[in-house]
């Protein structure tokens, strides 16, 4: 790795370790330290570059991250960026997937339980307010109700993807604003635009062609990668939003168990780093570290690729009126999955009596009322478990 790289990777590694709450709270820090304290981009380019990463599938924070090396170090300083962010995340959840296998008796199931309770409460709160922010009319609240119900009466991938796809359908019908006018700062990442084809194209062939390659081969990693890569290439919103996808990925087929997948989602709160890690934790569980690996990779490289793939031609894409329609109809219906989401499974597993709702209602309480940090609601939730259900 060029020194260049290595220093982008330390930089990124201590924001790893530190970054708590999520997304927004990641971009936050991201301004802090690259735009006021050491100047690595402008106000403008910060601002434009986290539309960009918006704009796209994905998760937004971790593409920024990507973007970020780019600027200082071309790809490799883009992948050491990555690396470093995702690691600390990444090694907690998969500590956590081998450690959890081992906590038995009526004080670790309650713990456990007290997880899967905790992930109801921070979906409530992730629905709350992205419906604050992206439904606020009667036509985009329609369009997430409309995605809900297609969702909750098709639970599969393929519902999913129809929720999403209708939601962009009827974006074309919103109402249009402004066309975006004025000085920003276009481009701020240079990458040759050779590379940006070849990563658009790589992106597109994987799409395609790891389901048939995992029709073809029925090779239990092949399967893995496809649904990941999958996931990772559907996300609009938030890494919230990845719950439901891969939820009908691995818990449907059978590979990981609801309880297990309910628990995890509910400890990936509790630590620093992006969400998207919960894949390192379900890959653990289905094949170790090899499987920690190869999802952990296949989830975040769809949205790397799109960033890498879109950064030369980001001045011209993203501004018309039609686009952001649309985008804006996507953005409804992820709401709507979420919502979905939240009643199955997230609500009918974790809520099972009124004990449950009482823990629960206290979580949200931290999260919603007393913004609490999500680490808090968690160890509130597993304490409060432990004390409640694992007598």
């Amino acid at each position: 790795m060029p020194d260049s790289a290595r220093s982008v990777f330390a930089v990124f590694l201590r924001l790893g370790l530190t970054s708590f709450g999520g997304p927004i709270a990641h971009l936050g820090y991201y301004r802090t330290e690259f735009v006021e304290r050491r100047r690595w981009l402008s106000e403008a380019a910060y601002a434009d570059l986290v539309a960009l990463c918006q704009l796209l599938p994905g998760p937004a924070s971790s593409q920024v991250s990507f973007a970020v090396g780019l600027s200082r170090a071309g790809l490799p300083g883009g992948v050491a960026a990555w690396l470093g962010f995702t690691l600390p995340s990444a090694v907690a959840m998969v500590l956590f997937a081998q450690g959890a296998a081992g906590l038995t008796g009526p004080l670790s199931a309650g713990m456990l339980h007290g997880l899967q309770v905790v992930a109801v409460a921070v979906v409530a709160q992730a629905v709350w307010s992205m419906a604050v922010s992206l439904c606020p009319d009667r036509p985009r609240a329609s369009i997430a109700v409309a995605a809900t119900l297609i969702a909750t009466a098709a639970p599969t991938a393929i519902g999913q993807i129809a929720a999403i796809l209708a939601g962009a359908i009827a974006g074309t019908w919103l109402p249009r604003e402004a066309p975006v006018v004025g000085p920003s700062a276009r481009e701020p990442i240079p990458v040759p635009r050779g590379l940006a084809v070849a990563a658009l194209v790589l992106f597109a062939l994987l799409l395609i062609g790891l389901p048939i390659a995992a029709a073809v081969w029925a090779v239990p990693a092949l399967g893995m990668a496809e649904a990941f890569y999958r996931a990772g290439a559907l996300v609009f919103g938030g890494g919230h939003v990845v719950l439901p996808l891969l939820h009908a990925s691995v818990v449907e087929p059978g590979w990981v168990s609801e309880d297990a997948f309910l628990s995890g989602y509910g400890a990936a709160q509790a630590v620093p780093g992006p969400l998207f890690t919960f894949a390192a934790y379900l890959g653990a569980i289905m094949m170790q570290w090899t499987g920690a690996a190869l999802c952990l990779v296949a989830i975040f490289l769809p949205g790397l690729l799109l960033v890498l793939g879109v950064l030369p031609f980001w001045a011209t894409l993203g501004r018309g009126a039609l686009m952001r329609a649309v985008l804006r109809g996507v953005n409804a219906a992820v709401v709507g999955v979420l919502l979905g989401a939240l009643y199955d499974p997230v609500w009918t597993k974790g809520i099972g009596g009124p004990l449950d709702f009482a823990l629960a209602l206290v979580a949200f309480a931290l999260l919603v009322i007393w913004k609490a940090p999500p680490w808090l609601a968690v160890l509130v939730s597993a304490a409060g478990g432990a004390a409640v259900f694992g007598r």
